[in-house]
């Protein structure tokens, strides 16, 4: 009970997706757990061969194919104090749960979302398990009846309470900077990638509130949720309140990608 992820916070996770028993995108998400650990000054217990070993045991022990991995890693178990310890060793925990992505019904109709003002810390690129800002902001979603809680700080656009926003506006991809206040998530790189291999339009930039309240498609990304339209926000109508071509172009660009490994 006195390890620091439990009393302090004091950690960092990542959620791979596995297709067929392959995870997803595994290098970068590795990168991204390496970038997290350099965040916290928390050193990684695993080189990349380490972790690929540990992920690559947990999927065969699963009876499913299609998995959602979770990994974490805390500073370890120390007498409670706000210092770091002196001598303690990182705490390693992986699960695998099935992997579950929106159904083509689900995709074609859409999600709910609400807005809110980004009340969370200044670092919100390392993926840290101190998630109650995210917990509360998601929440007003919950409560909404909603999916997803779109986030505004001074007037842009950030990202989700557990997503990454993509807005769309006359046939271009607009996708907010990648910086301190987003966390940069791997389907948001991959849905940029595939843009500019495919010669879609797409502009990464400062988003404005107005921008994103006047699009014609948004989505919500993320590992588990792919790509995912958003047809309503605040209780209003996006475009035409269901997916649009631009949405079902990216998806059918994302299945192919990871159909093919």
């Amino acid at each position: 009970v006195l390890d620091r992820g439990f009393v302090l916070g004091d950690g960092i996770y990542e959620v791979i997706p596995v297709y067929g028993r392959k995870p997803f995108r595994l290098p970068q998400h590795l990168a991204r757990l390496q970038n997290s650990c350099d965040g916290i000054r928390l050193r990684n217990p695993h080189d990349a061969a380490g972790w690929t070993a540990l992920i690559d045991e947990l999927i065969g022990r699963q009876d499913f194919a299609d998995q959602n991995l979770y990994l974490q890693v805390t500073r370890g178990v120390a007498k409670r104090d706000h210092a770091f310890p002196q001598s303690a060793e990182p705490t390693v925990f992986l699960m695998a749960n099935p992997l579950v992505t929106p159904s083509a019904e689900q995709f074609e109709a859409g999600v709910a979302a609400v807005s809110a003002t980004d009340n969370r810390w200044q670092r919100c690129d390392i993926k840290s398990i101190a998630l109650l800002a995210n917990v509360l902001l998601r929440q007003l979603a919950v409560d909404a009846g909603a999916t997803e809680t779109i986030l505004f700080r001074d007037g842009y656009l950030t990202e989700g309470a557990a997503s990454n926003i993509f807005v769309v506006k006359g046939g271009v991809i607009l996708a907010p900077l990648r910086n301190h206040l987003m966390l940069p998530g791997i389907t948001y790189d991959t849905v940029i990638e595939l843009a500019r291999a495919h010669g879609v339009p797409l502009e990464v930039r400062e988003i404005s509130e107005a921008e994103v309240r006047a699009a014609d498609e948004l989505w919500l990304t993320s590992s588990t949720k792919e790509v995912l339209p958003i047809t309503r926000l605040d209780g209003r109508s996006v475009g035409e309140g269901q997916a649009g071509p631009v949405a079902r172009h990216m998806l059918a660009l994302y299945q192919t990608l990871k159909q093919a490994g």
